[in-house]
């Protein structure tokens, strides 16, 4: 009875790789940057009402992460990385500096621009912690880890932004409704304000070429202002007086009584009277004090017992 051959068996196919790990830097940089910018200017455009501050933000914020691209390669989300580098932009306190502009809407309702005036005037940390939860859709421990606080704070935030949206907005229908619902009904809202806005989305190439542009910019200016510190420090050092020196000596100090004048030596002679009283004798009765100290001798004590 013959055996039959097994047949081989084959070998287990390789695991596709994903296809971020094929690509170049640059080329996953280049992904990252199509597929999120747009939503990324919508999201900052809700942040500040400002068409032109909202993609500078985002701009800003892959120029960065091109910068440190080993380290937002790597990260567990690339995208929420660069979301919050663009949040940080747009919520800057610096920008309060420039000249403030109403709040843009195109093709959007009444509705839609008194809802974004509404959000725009909300705290900068409660139109962070609303947006990050009911427009993009974050759980509230993700939303708190990326705002940076704790979860009772970003809980305390989110039902403040809600209680005063629903204040000044009666028409939107929040009042009354439980969280998860005025959660829902802000999320299609916001969204639906979001995809009004039609925005241009910068090509990932330039924004590479903006990015290693400024890197040598800043590198030059710190090289510059460094160059300058030490040309200031150098000029201040050669003009300022030698302080190191030794300070001219004095003449050495004269005697007192080489000092003193020929005059003062010449004391008056003391009388009689005042002589014997700093020794200690005892002076007659008639012999007494004027005014000034002066001792009065009657005329008649001036006389020697002879010719008295």
């Amino acid at each position: 009875m013959t055996q039959r051959k097994r047949k081989p068996t084959p070998d287990p196919a390789p695991a596709p790789s994903s296809p971020s790990a094929e690509l170049t830097p640059s080329a996953a940089f280049d992904d990252l940057c199509r597929r999120h910018s747009a939503l990324l200017i919508r999201q900052a455009y809700l942040l500040t009402g400002r068409p032109r501050l909202a993609r500078r933000a985002v701009r800003r914020a892959f120029q960065r992460a091109w910068q440190r691209w080993p380290e937002v390669a790597v990260d567990a989300d690339p995208a929420g990385w660069v979301r919050a580098t663009a949040y940080e932009y747009a919520l800057s306190p610096w920008h309060r500096f420039r000249p403030r502009r109403r709040v843009t809407v195109k093709g959007g309702t009444p509705e839609d621009r008194a809802l974004l005036c509404a959000f725009v005037e909300l705290p900068a940390s409660y139109r962070r912690t609303l947006l990050l939860h009911d427009g993009v859709g974050l759980g509230l421990y993700e939303t708190a880890a990326e705002v940076e606080a704790s979860t009772a704070a970003a809980a305390g935030r989110l039902m403040h932004a809600r209680e005063r949206l629903a204040g000044e907005l009666p028409e939107l229908g929040l009042a009354g409704q439980s969280p998860v619902r005025q959660g829902q009904m802000l999320q299609a809202r916001l969204s639906r304000l979001a995809a009004a806005h039609e925005v241009t989305v910068p090509a990932p190439r330039a924004v590479r070429t903006g990015s290693a542009r400024t890197v040598r910019w800043t590198t030059g200016a710190a090289l510059g202002l460094t160059g300058l510190i030490t040309a200031a420090t150098v000029l201040t050092v050669l003009t300022a007086p030698d302080r190191s020196a030794p300070p001219p000596r004095r003449p050495a100090a004269q005697s007192a009584t080489a000092t003193r004048p020929a005059t003062a030596t010449v004391t008056r002679s003391a009388t009689p009277a005042v002589q014997a009283e700093r020794e200690g004798v005892r002076r007659p009765p008639s012999v007494r004090k004027g005014r000034g100290g002066r001792l009065h001798v009657p005329a008649e004590a001036r006389l020697t017992p002879g010719l008295r």
